[in-house]
């Protein structure tokens, strides 16, 4: 853990510059707003341990993969989420010395995280290796009222000096993704101009051929005034800038200010983008920064009104909740359904920024709370234009009949993973898109949505399930064989509980689906039937014989259900055995070493009981928690937060906060030793459900929403809204009561601790 941040309820804080974690606080401190975004980099040069990002949604390249592309069915590529053009750089010279934090002495560093009102801040001072000492202030924002454009404020003061001072705006396409397959560059250039202050770099990926505008236009005040000056327009590959000499004063603030442009062929026709990136950065230019950054701060207080969690007692946790909150934010917006949520959002390249599992099982619930209903439908619906290319994903590996297998990676529909393991075994993804399905529609009522596009999907999973499961004559059941489940720390493994049971109840609710959609639309069920070549009699059948003789694998004498079929067999170790030499285990052991261990990942069979847990005891929960919680690593950023949300479920409180806090603070502490690669954007997620749906008990159960709330013993009170079947819910949570306060105009029925109560435009309170 690295614990080097200020605690703080607005703000994420480093004082003091600390460079051996540079690369982990350039993603603490990343920026975004749902279209754009970009790593915490400084603007001027910095020659010390650096990983430069910027990222433009929905832009990527398919990286020819290194592995396994010989073997029948495997993917040919893996799909990267592109390190896009620079417009944030400023190189400064100071008489003629590189203003390089690497190599200057640094004091008074300060750099500020606002969440509140969505800007990045920076401040230090730095003497150069000749002696000359200036005061810099730097304040930068992606845009989320103009979601193409960026701006900054760059203010140089001189402290012991007057002279001349050397600036150099600029755009850089020539740039690389750290982590290509083979250490190409992705980019070509189309085109570019430089003005006499402002240019533009219009670039194109290889093979897929989507093209980035991207622009800057800049001024320079002295004294608050605008400072007449000339620049010489420098030109190379993929690359623009305006360089410029200014006298400089003792004490007298150099401010410049640089306003950026993304704009991609994704939205506009390529022959207009030029004009496009222009026309963006003119009018960023002519709103003037205070502008904009007025109104990003009342777009982002806006943002909070709907989604904020405020902890009062703890500022550790409140700290933590909100920067989770505030990513998720200027990740994903909802405005394109052709987007998605990649693990690293905009903060990095690992995962290739692609479209996982996780979006399912653990993002939609957080817009489904927190954002209009169509947000958390666009997500689904982009599963749903995928299906096709699903469908042609299992036939690559000989299932047939319009059976689907979605991709475990994925930019467009296809699989892009280039790990055996995972592409071939990982199936339990496609149980994550049905339980997304039924999770939209429980929560929202649309049940309009299965005839509209889930009946489909439901469909085409279950085929799949029917097909991948075998009889075994030996059990007399129906198994699963050569698999991994969550836990990716056993492979090839036969009968993974959580697989087995997520395939039984994908087959059990597309049949339940079939005869909803049948019964209340029957024209549209003869469309869907026609459509799938869907024969409701036959294929039900057989899926309710397969359900019904599924081996789902479990220790009586336990009293738990199995990882998979030969986990007893394993020398049953704690994770109390391990030494901290030993962890993480994925940076320590050899993976042979790991795959023979009985050390889980992340939550697998809790997996399950986390999804399904009304189909469960409270004691058949407690008995399979307390197995399997001293035996998890928690290497995968998903696992703690189910087992906090578990935790609370069976009151186990003091595991609850302990994993609450593992989960909130990741990245903040650097817990898994991995955040200089990007933020872990979808567990961020799970940190929410941590709070809402573990401390603050929230379920919807037969259509109405109900709290069983518990407050950690240093907390003295949680608040939050909740967005509800066109309502709106405050939710305050104290040590000895519950107030809900309905903020919309309809009566709304919710049970707490058990109890029913009809909410009208008044609090209720009710004791604890």
């Amino acid at each position: 853990m690295k614990q080097y941040l200020k605690h703080d309820e607005w703000c994420v804080i480093e004082e003091g510059f600390h460079a051996e974690f540079n690369k982990v606080s350039e993603s603490i401190f990343s920026l975004g707003n749902g279209r754009m975004g970009q790593r915490g980099n400084f603007e001027e040069r910095y020659s010390g341990e650096t990983f430069l990002g910027n990222y433009v949604a929905g832009v990527y390249y398919p990286d020819k993969t290194r592995v396994g592309w010989w073997k029948n069915g495997y993917p040919e590529y893996f799909a990267k989420v592109l390190n896009a053009p620079n417009w944030i750089g400023i190189d400064i010279e100071i008489d003629g010395e590189v203003l390089d934090l690497h190599v200057c002495e640094i004091t008074d560093f300060h750099r500020v995280l606002d969440m509140k009102n969505g800007y990045l801040e920076r401040t230090f001072t730095a003497t150069t290796p000749g002696g000359k000492t200036v005061r810099v202030e730097a304040k930068r924002f992606c845009s989320i009222v103009d979601d193409e454009a960026g701006a900054l404020r760059y203010s140089l003061t001189p402290i012991n000096f007057s002279g001349l001072l050397t600036i150099a705006p600029f755009v850089d396409a020539d740039v690389k993704n750290q982590d290509a397959n083979y250490d190409e560059k992705f980019w070509t250039e189309v085109d570019k101009k430089v003005k006499r202050r402002s240019g533009y770099v219009l670039v194109e990926t290889k093979k897929t051929a989507f093209q980035v505008c991207t622009g800057m236009k800049f001024n320079v005040t002295q004294n608050e005034k605008n400072v007449a000056f000339e620049t010489i327009k420098v030109k190379s590959e993929k690359y623009i800038s305006c360089t410029a000499d200014l006298k400089c004063r003792q004490g007298e603030a150099t401010v410049i200010y640089k306003y950026g442009a993304n704009v991609s062929s994704e939205n506009y026709p390529k022959d207009a983008l030029l004009a496009r990136c222009e026309e963006v950065v003119k009018a960023a230019y002519s709103k003037e920064f205070e502008q904009m950054l007025a109104e990003q701060s009342e777009a982002w207080q806006a943002k909070w009104a709907a989604s904020d969690i405020a902890i009062e007692g703890d500022v550790v946790a409140q700290q933590a909740i909100r920067f989770n909150i505030f990513q998720l934010n200027q990740t994903y917006t909802g405005k394109d359904e052709r987007l998605n949520i990649g693990p690293k959002g905009f903060t990095g390249e690992k995962y290739g920024g692609s479209t996982y599992w996780d979006t399912e099982a653990y993002c939609l619930p957080f817009y489904l709370v927190n954002a209009e209903e169509k947000v958390a439908r666009n997500l689904l619906i982009y599963r749903y234009k995928h299906l096709q290319k699903a469908i042609e994903n299992a036939q690559k590996l000989g299932f047939s009949g319009g059976a689907a297998l979605y991709p475990m990676v994925t930019m467009n529909g296809e699989e892009c993973h280039n790990e055996w393991e995972i592409t071939f075994e990982e199936i339990h993804r496609n149980g994550a898109i049905s339980y997304a399905i039924f999770d939209y529609i429980n929560y929202t009522g649309d049940k309009a949505y299965l005839a509209e596009y889930g009946l489909e999907v439901l469909i085409a999973i279950a085929r799949f399930w029917a097909q991948r499961v075998h009889w075994s004559a030996h059990r007399q059941k129906y198994v699963m064989h050569g698999v991994t489940g969550p836990n990716e720390y056993e492979n090839n493994v036969n009968n993974n509980w959580y697989t087995n049971y997520i395939a039984r109840w994908c087959m059990q609710y597309a049949a339940e689906s079939v005869a909803y959609v049948r019964a209340e639309n029957l024209q549209k069920f003869g469309e869907i039937a026609e459509k799938t070549n869907f024969n409701p009699e036959q294929e039900i059948t057989n899926w309710t014989a397969i359900c019904d003789k599924l081996y789902l694998p479990e220790d009586e004498q336990l009293g738990i259900f199995l990882q998979q079929d030969s986990y007893l067999d394993k020398d049953l170790l704690t994770v109390t055995d391990l030494q901290a030499a030993d962890c993480p285990l994925n940076q320590k052991w050899s993976w042979d070493r790991i795959l023979r261990s009985c050390f889980i990942k992340q939550a697998d069979v809790l997996q399950g009981l986390y999804f399904f847990e009304n189909q469960f005891d409270t004691e058949t929960i407690r008995r399979n928690f307390d197995f399997y919680e001293p035996r998890t690593v928690h290497e995968s950023s998903l696992s703690p937060c189910v087992h906090s949300i578990l935790a609370c479920l069976i009151g186990n409180y003091e595991k609850a906060m302990q994993m609450y806090l593992r989960t909130s603070r990741l990245d903040l502490d650097d817990y898994n030793n991995d955040t200089e690669d990007g933020l872990h954007i979808t567990s961020m997620a799970g940190t929410w459900m941590s709070v809402v749906k573990g401390f603050g008990g929230m379920r919807v159960i037969d259509d109405v929403v109900h709290f069983n709330p518990f407050l950690p013993k240093n907390w003295t009170a949680m608040t939050f809204k909740v967005r509800f079947r066109g309502g709106t819910l405050d939710i305050n949570i104290l040590k000895n009561k519950i107030i809900v306060t309905n903020l919309s105009p309809r009566p709304t029925a919710v049970f707490i601790l058990g109890k029913k109560y009809d909410v009208n435009n008044t609090a209720i309170e009710v004791s604890v």
